[in-house]
């Protein structure tokens, strides 16, 4: 025991957690940094920003951004519309992702290898953008919640790391005893997999959910109607109109506004996803650690 606490004592191991909380620190800093001064530049006057005065905090208080990005009806009803789309598309991609990623990591499955490399083709090869342009027109799906959850209703990436994982977790020794015991594979899946995969699912659902709430390209493609906006769509548009009319009397408050309302923007689209981090921080380590280990 006294041995030990010697060697934890060494000056090399105080030299070797000095540097690492040193190099941990520097991180922090240079991850931090950019966002602090985007939230700080969201709240500054424009002027302050253009002159290059804003480094930490706020200069000469402002809200004409964030004025510019509320007062537009548009952000409303994108909000409604996008957590709609994050809700239901998350839920969606969970369910099909288990149901395919759950038979894949049993060994016993006939023709897993071919099934899984022709889901691994997907990663690399598609059928690209007109073609699903199409099919999702034919099939009645453009300006509906439809064309913003079906087309990418699976992640071929959270398929594998959601399989590996349960690979890895889920020995065939158990399937084995609960099939003893007279449990089914759908029974097994929702009364053992599921409750043994929280740190996964966690992750996947973070992943998904950020995904669906960050999505511009499919809205800007799939989506028409006013009513059925983004946020993120609306955001843009706030953004082009305010760099097209300015809001403002002169080119120079045109100018001074539209770099306030761009921190807002980013400030406001950012900040459902930083609030929900922190409630699955606990389980992300520990679910892609363990969900990244080759089976």
């Amino acid at each position: 025991m006294a041995k030990a606490k010697r060697i934890r004592d060494s000056s090399g191991d105080r030299l070797f957690v000095g540097v690492v909380t040193f190099i941990t620190a520097l991180i922090l800093l240079l991850v931090m940094y950019p966002l602090v001064y985007v939230l700080s530049s969201s709240f500054s006057n424009g002027e302050a920003v253009m002159a290059g005065r804003v480094y930490l905090w706020p200069v000469d208080l402002s809200l004409d951004g964030y004025k510019m990005v509320f007062n537009d009806n548009s952000v409303s009803t994108g909000f409604r519309n996008s957590l709609g789309y994050m809700a239901v598309g998350t839920c969606i991609n969970m369910v099909m992702t288990t149901l395919l990623a759950f038979p894949l990591s049993r060994r016993k499955l006939p023709g897993r290898n071919l099934i899984m490399f022709m889901v691994a083709f997907t990663m690399f090869f598609s059928g690209g953008l007109i073609p699903t342009f199409l099919i999702v027109e034919k099939l009645g799906m453009v300006d509906t919640l439809w064309a913003m959850v079906i087309p990418n209703a699976i992640s071929t990436f959270n398929l594998i790391i959601m399989r590996t994982y349960f690979q890895n977790s889920l020995p065939e020794e158990l399937f084995e005893s609960a099939a003893l015991d007279g449990c089914g594979n759908f029974r097994f899946l929702l009364r053992i997999a599921l409750p043994l995969s929280t740190p996964i699912l966690a992750v996947l659902v973070l992943y998904y959910a950020v995904a669906h709430w960050n999505s511009y390209f499919n809205a800007l493609i799939y989506l028409r109607s006013s009513s059925n906006i983004s946020l993120q769509l609306a955001l843009r548009n706030i953004l082009l109109a305010n760099q097209l009319s300015g809001g403002g009397d002169s080119f120079g408050e045109m100018v001074k506004i539209g770099i306030t309302v761009k921190y807002a923007v980013i400030v406001v689209s950012s900040l459902p996803v930083v609030i929900l981090y922190p409630f699955i921080q606990k389980y992300f380590i520990k679910g892609i650690m363990v969900g990244a280990i080759k089976g």
